[in-house]
């Protein structure tokens, strides 16, 4: 059994708060040693940075910066960096923590880590995001592609991952398409990577209703969230012939009980227009597109939205997690009481790490991947995962794959930690 763990390691935000929970049961389902439980309890290395940009008017404004590396037992801490207003540090240390076990769930040799400025991208210029991003790069200590490797998320893109990679080449003085995830292909980055997640939790909703009987071509789907994962998403799930009944973005959504039409959807939000506005659709909240009357449910937003007091009105007999965290060990007992399969964040959203570990490979190498080879590796790597969760939990007697996943990651997260001598 695991050891309890301390008192003010419970006194953080509600997402941290949930990972650590996790982390407690899925221990004590996978038999983890206590010493492994407690060095992960907190993260190894918090980097606190202040930033300070000259804005396009000429003031100067200083800006507050993070990074953390949650465990490297595995390999070079790697993953994304967030830009947004309101970030903190307990939202980047639960995300860390599960880049730390989705990297052990794909198999990858890679430790967790998470990055992030607190600040409106939506506020600043072209200008000055990309001096902030430089500055994040130049003030990110250790760096590169044998010790953190940050990649893009809430705020970022490739094109802000362009800009970062330059600035650490022209502070390195060589070429190292390694050192930075999620960038432009014609920088190094890997083909398929944008649509990576998204496609991943298509291909486990496709894995896991095969396992249920459930066809999804015939079944209805709701998304809450339709940026690069959520509008992926619904966009595949919408090709099979599924009947996307409801997304939404920040501003809503809309539902129509007939199916949406996804490509006119996306057309609208590419020519810069609100789902809200969106005419041949009844407008709904975020909070309704939760409750839909479907069989699938993909929260691909941010987390703890699906949570004790909206729990019991989700219809959905099946959800994937798009979002990190979107479903709150509470709201998750519930659900499993009802039978409601859940596919956890981190076998579900796992597409963009493995796409990173292919573009770390062809980044060392020098060699470029076909599109067709990237999606065809995601599948079988992807697919393997839910799998062997499926089986794990099984073996382990656990209802939840959410502990058999975390189980299975602790179990080699262990094995590394002994080899080293850490514990």
């Amino acid at each position: 059994m695991s050891t309890p763990l301390p008192v003010e390691s419970r006194q953080t935000s509600n997402v941290f708060h949930g990972a650590l929970e996790t982390l407690e049961t899925a221990a004590a389902v996978g038999k983890i040693r206590p010493s492994v439980v407690q060095l992960l309890t907190s993260p190894r290395r918090i980097l606190e940075m202040r930033l300070p940009i000259t804005m396009d008017d000429g003031t100067l404004r200083v800006f507050t910066a993070y990074r953390v590396h949650y465990c490297d037992a595995l390999g070079p801490a790697r993953d994304g960096t967030r830009i947004r207003a309101g970030l903190g540090i307990d939202e980047l240390k639960a995300l860390a923590l599960f880049m730390t076990i989705k990297h052990a769930v794909a198999h990858l040799p890679a430790g967790g880590a998470k990055g992030g400025i607190v600040a409106d991208p939506d506020q600043l210029s072209r200008g000055e995001l990309e001096r902030l991003c430089r500055s994040f790069i130049r003030h990110l200590e250790p760096k590169g592609p044998w010790a953190d490797v940050p990649g893009a998320d809430i705020g970022t893109s490739a094109v802000t991952m362009g800009w970062m990679l330059d600035e650490y080449e022209q502070i390195m003085g060589l070429h190292s398409p390694a050192a930075i995830n999620d960038k432009p292909p014609i920088l190094g980055g890997s083909l398929g990577g944008a649509e990576a997640t998204g496609r991943g939790v298509f291909l486990t909703i496709l894995a896991m209703a095969n396992r249920m009987g459930l066809d999804v071509s015939t079944s209805s789907a709701a998304v809450q969230g339709f940026g690069q994962v959520g509008g992926t998403v619904a966009r595949l799930l919408h090709q099979t012939g599924c009947r996307v009944v409801a997304v939404s973005d920040i501003h809503g959504g809309v539902w129509s009980d007939a199916g949406l039409d996804i490509g006119a959807l996306e057309s609208h939000a590419r020519d810069g227009g609100r789902l809200v506005e969106f005419t041949g659709a009844k407008r709904v909240s975020n909070d309704d597109v939760l409750v839909s009357e479907c069989e699938i449910l993909i929260p691909a937003a941010v987390q703890s939205v699906v949570h004790r007091k909206n729990a019991k009105d989700v219809r959905a007999i099946l959800i994937a997690e798009g979002a990190n965290g979107p479903v709150t060990p509470e709201a998750e007992r519930e659900l499993l009481d009802r039978g409601v399969t859940i596919i956890p964040d981190v076998v579900a959203n796992c597409g963009s790490a493995i796409v990173c570990q292919f573009e770390r490979a062809q980044g060392l190498t020098g060699s470029r991947w076909s599109l067709g080879k990237v999606n065809r590796r995601l599948e079988r790597a992807i697919v393997g995962c839910l799998e062997e969760t499926a089986s794990a939990a099984g073996e382990m007697q656990t209802r939840s794959l959410r502990h058999a996943a975390w189980a299975n990651a602790l179990k080699r997260i262990e094995e590394a930690m002994l080899f080293r001598g850490w514990i």
